[in-house]
């Protein structure tokens, strides 16, 4: 899973790096937390900016991990804040990296136009956390380099076992909680889609869909995804009495995938 990275490489984590962790979706917090956990390293969750900027106003962190796109404040609109706030006062800038379902120059745009130091494409394992985090930490970048680690995606629909699981993200200890979290999430927005439809609010629709995004993509791509985002995009445009056959099917098809990883 490509990832964009300093060149500065530290070769242990700094045992007293904190962590901020900041993303809206509850399973992404449990598993970057728990790799956290793993790694020894402090942390603390946030489950959108606003809340990341108090904990920033109080609280030291060495690398703030955070999600591009969440509701109440996005990660763009936190870093733009942080940086106005460090600069007001003089302080040293602290590490952003931007977390994204899918990176295009659109998003590398604003990660930049931001100033976000680098960014992940999720979902993101064992191996490749420590990696970021012998980057990263002490911080010490020198601008934002690229540089591709992890994983080659390729567009053929692809399902994960419980060995390729283990093998991502370290042991299964940690693979379950994060399984049951996400099938639940999920299972809850998939159950607000529904009341969505009844109600044909387009942007209930739209906001559920794109947690849905996040849920199938969580474990690498499903073929749904690009699906989904077009779906988005027809719910906004067009509204849901149009699209209720291919909402109807998308929920099927997620509910599918769902019941295959409560199996695992």
């Amino acid at each position: 899973m490509p990832g964009h990275f300093s060149n500065r490489r530290s070769p242990t984590i700094a045992p007293e790096a904190r962590v901020l962790v900041v993303d809206d979706h509850c399973t992404y917090r449990l598993l970057l937390g728990s790799l956290l956990e793993k790694l020894a390293v402090a942390y603390q969750c946030c489950c959108d900016g606003q809340q990341a900027l108090h904990a920033l106003a109080t609280e030291h962190f060495d690398l703030v991990i955070s999600d591009c796109r969440m509701p109440v404040m996005d990660g763009y609109t936190l870093t733009r804040e942080l940086r106005r706030r460090e600069q007001a006062a003089g302080r040293p800038p602290a590490i952003v990296l931007g977390l994204s379902g899918s990176l295009g120059p659109e998003e590398i745009r604003q990660c930049v136009a931001c100033g976000m130091d680098g960014w992940l494409i999720k979902p993101i394992g064992f191996a490749q956390l420590r990696e970021v985090l012998r980057c990263w930490l002490p911080p010490e970048p020198a601008g934002i380099v690229e540089r591709e680690v992890g994983t080659v995606r390729t567009g053929r629909r692809s399902f994960p076992n419980r060995a390729s699981l283990i093998d991502a993200f370290g042991s299964w200890d940690v693979v379950e909680p994060m399984l049951f979290s996400l099938i639940q999430e999920a299972h809850a927005d998939l159950a607000v889609l529904v009341h969505a439809q009844a109600d044909l609010d387009a942007r209930l629709a739209a906001q559920c869909l794109h947690r849905l995004v996040g849920s199938v993509a969580f474990l690498g791509e499903t073929g749904l995804e690009a699906g989904a985002a077009d779906l988005i995009e027809r719910v906004q445009l067009t509204g849901m009495a149009l699209n209720r056959p291919v909402l109807d099917e998308f929920r099927h098809e997620v509910g599918w995938y769902l019941n295959y990883l409560a199996q695992l």
